[in-house]
């Protein structure tokens, strides 16, 4: 049996109106990540992308696995007699791809200005631009070189809505802090056990807890005399991070502190010192001193911000709420006026049929007449005419 041909119609109108959203996103996950020239540099070749993790990064495969690894692309390009190796990383979203950058970086590395983050090592230069993560290798640099990677940056198709966003922990470890030295290119950051358990951090993954949507930073700082290292946990709320921070001071209770005879007491390396601020919880571990570490400790201060970095609170026409309200609306819009137009045509047509074909198109008032008693009517006189039953009977 067919649906009822307003049931039809509308689920047509309901497909036309989101199959466009699913081709585009499909189009934007099939889009090349590398273009076939930027900035005077043309494609020379360009090997096929990848797909699977353990083919992108042997060595990694399970970090690039957390991070939400995609595909990987990699080409070489040419320009006057000068070749440019590039590869190209690209993630769900930008907190993926701003983990697997810090991962990647070297410490011996220089800040650069490209992308969101970016830096160099002489030939080789590493940026991350939302969710695509890029590894540049020049055969030889000259004063360009900088510029034509940010025009190759600025090029890259890119996801967009809150996807596009980094997460905003990494900005809570603190740039000069007192006591402190921060080690440059040392922060590391963990959404998951794979990722922790490779960037130095004090606690497990079991402490942590990250099905509760934890999210974890790392950075190291040169004290004196040793070097501290800075955890940052975030956690949804506050009242998550109160449970988990007694948690975690609970499987770390303070050890006996070794004697340092050219200096003050420095900590076990299984102590650790912790504070919580908001939903951060923060943890101190290493060769430090107790004063040191307080420092560092009260160095870190969350400060409510707004951001939108998960992929299921994105802000493009497929995940967003107003957008789908609106597309609501316009589907009862186009309903309202087909339904009119219908109805009236109908109507119409009905008419015109009836004056065409009266005999075989019944009008409305003979559609509707039924039999009356007329019950309600007083009764005629009988005329004189008229016999009795009774004078009929004798």
């Amino acid at each position: 049996m067919k649906p009822p041909f307003s049931i039809r119609i509308a689920t047509l109108l309901v497909l036309a109106t989101f199959l466009p959203s699913a081709s585009a996103g499909a189009a934007e996950a099939a889009a090349a990540l590398l273009p076939d020239s930027f900035a005077g540099w043309q494609l020379a070749s360009r090997n096929p992308p990848v797909s699977d993790t353990a083919a992108a990064d042997p060595a990694e495969g399970s970090l690039l696995h957390e991070f939400g690894f995609t595909k990987l692309e990699s080409a070489t390009y040419e320009q006057n007699g000068r070749q440019l190796k590039l590869k190209a990383l690209g993630f769900h979203d930008a907190t993926g791809a701003l983990g697997a950058f810090l991962y990647y970086r070297q410490p011996q590395m220089v800040d650069e200005n490209i992308g969101d983050l970016s830096s160099s090592l002489n030939e080789h230069v590493l940026f991350y631009r939302a969710n695509v993560v890029v590894d540049a290798v020049f055969d030889k640099l000259t004063v360009m070189s900088a510029s034509q990677l940010r025009e190759l940056a600025a090029g890259l198709p890119l996801v967009s809505g809150g996807d596009r966003n980094p997460p905003n922990l990494p900005n809570y470890l603190p740039q000069q802090p007192s006591r402190a030295q921060p080690i440059p290119n040392s922060t590391r950051y963990a959404e998951g056990p794979v990722a922790l358990g490779k960037i130095g951090a004090p606690v497990t993954a079991e402490l942590v807890d990250f099905a509760a949507g934890a999210e974890v930073v790392v950075g190291k700082y040169r004290t004196d005399p040793e070097e501290a290292t800075l955890t940052l946990i975030e956690y949804p709320t506050p009242q998550m991070a109160i449970q988990h921070q007694q948690r975690i001071d609970a499987a770390h209770q303070p050890a006996n502190a070794q004697q340092n005879p050219n200096g003050p007491a420095l900590v076990n390396l299984e102590q650790i010192y912790t504070r919580r601020t908001g939903p951060i919880v923060v943890i101190v571990s290493g060769l430090v001193t107790p004063n040191a570490a307080r420092s560092l400790l009260g160095s870190v201060s969350y400060e409510p911000e707004v951001t939108w970095n998960e992929r299921w609170k994105g802000l493009d026409k497929r995940n967003n709420l107003g957008y789908l309200l609106v597309t609501i609306a316009e589907l009862s819009a186009v309903l309202a006026v087909l339904a009119l137009v219908l109805g009236t045509g109908f109507g119409f047509a009905r008419v015109a049929l009836s004056r065409m074909f009266p005999r075989h198109v019944r009008t409305y008032a003979q559609a509707n007449e039924f039999i009356s008693l007329h019950l309600d009517e007083t009764p005629s006189a009988p005329s004189p005419g008229d016999a009795s039953p009774s004078r009929q009977a004798s």
